[in-house]
């Protein structure tokens, strides 16, 4: 599917879902069902691949299926970015934990509501095309659960009248500090900030 594009000039958001696998199944309505932002433009992939599942943590992703995202951000240069994914529940704990920055290599997620948890982006793509003061986000949803889809919607209808990243920091410092504190921990340590 293509890229959709509504609304005009900055801020610039690109959320994109359905990078491996089937997840598209779980994300990609959730995308193209949003209401439009207030302001800016807001650039919507639903769907970069609905084959082999290759994890965004390869190098090889954003060069081979991912290399879609990347021709979108090196021509748009968004200063919000946001990947939806979905999880299955038996693998919760290995997302969450707080040894998947020695298992895997990132910090763990952190848990939203109803199944849906938050973290950063690959750093293979955080590192190289986005500035620090970008908003970069993965929203990671339970397959198959209507109510983690229906969670992660709302959540997106904020960041998409979002106009910097610290307006985003501020709503989850308002709404979920407990979540906003280990996330911001988390990237700061992570990214040596």
């Amino acid at each position: 599917m293509l890229l959709k594009l509504y609304g005009k000039g900055r801020p610039f958001r690109l959320f994109v879902a359905g990078l491996h696998g089937s997840e598209w199944r779980d994300t990609s309505s959730v995308l193209l069902n949003l209401e439009r932002s207030f302001s800016g433009t807001l650039a919507i992939l639903p769907v970069v691949s609905r084959g082999k599942y290759i994890s965004t943590l390869d190098r090889d992703y954003y060069s081979g299926i991912g290399k879609t995202i990347v021709d979108v951000v090196e021509k748009y240069k968004p200063d919000i970015y946001v990947e939806l994914h979905s999880y299955s529940k038996g693998n919760i704990c290995k997302l969450v934990s707080k040894d998947r920055v020695n298992n895997v290599g990132v910090p763990g997620f952190s848990t939203l509501e109803n199944g849906v948890l938050m973290g950063s982006v690959s750093p293979l793509i955080r590192r190289e095309y986005f500035p620090v003061e970008a908003l970069c986000l993965t929203f990671e949803v339970e397959k198959d659960n209507l109510q983690s889809q229906n969670f992660v919607s709302g959540i997106l209808d904020v960041v998409k009248d979002c106009n910097s990243r610290d307006e985003f920091i501020e709503y989850m410092m308002e709404h979920y500090p407990e979540v906003a504190k280990k996330a911001t921990d988390d990237y700061k340590k992570f990214y040596g900030l």
